[in-house]
């Protein structure tokens, strides 16, 4: 049996954010949900009220024999805008703020690495804000918020289009 990891990712909608890393070999599981908040097992009404804490993210089991942590942070990189701290495109507000939560301190180098890469690239005029915290207990949505892609593809579509897809178009091509 293949030894597995996991990395919890916060970029926005989760349902933005289950693609991009489902689509990879090595991924065995992307689970939208919630973490970073002060209250235990939050309901997705309770979360989008914005009095839980919690930020909207998605929690990917890997084999880091076939995809790296660090493979996982760079691709997480070209699905966000790093100099937005207080949301991602059209989801404002903490529950979509943008951060890598690290699970011990080869993530947390491996991320740090990556963050400090992109600040000196040249490639955003404006400071990279994505924020490296630890992990906090990891909370599933409700079934009808996973796969959701698979499962809504036009209402995926919509919210693909409010400016996720041009600024990765502008920015990561």
């Amino acid at each position: 049996m293949a030894q597995t990891e996991t990395a919890i990712f916060a970029g926005g909608c989760f349902w933005c954010m289950v693609q991009p890393f489902d689509t990879q070999p090595g991924i065995q599981s992307v689970v939208s949900g919630f973490t970073g908040g002060h209250t235990v097992n939050p309901t997705y009404a309770e979360v989008a009220s914005h009095t839980t804490g919690h930020t909207e993210a998605v929690k990917i089991t890997f084999d880091p024999a076939v995809i790296s942590y660090a493979d996982l942070v760079e691709i997480y990189w070209r699905q966000t805008d790093p100099t937005d701290a207080s949301g991602q495109f059209q989801d404002r507000g903490d529950s979509y703020r943008p951060v890598i939560f690290v699970d011990g301190p080869a993530q947390r180098q491996a991320a740090e690495a990556s963050k400090a890469a992109l600040a000196s690239s040249g490639r955003f005029d404006e400071p990279i804000v994505t924020q490296i915290e630890d992990v906090q207990p990891f909370y599933p949505a409700e079934e009808e918020h996973q796969d959701f892609y698979r499962k809504n593809p036009f209402r995926y579509q919509i919210e693909e289009m409010g400016g996720r897809q041009d600024f990765i178009q502008n920015k990561w091509r």
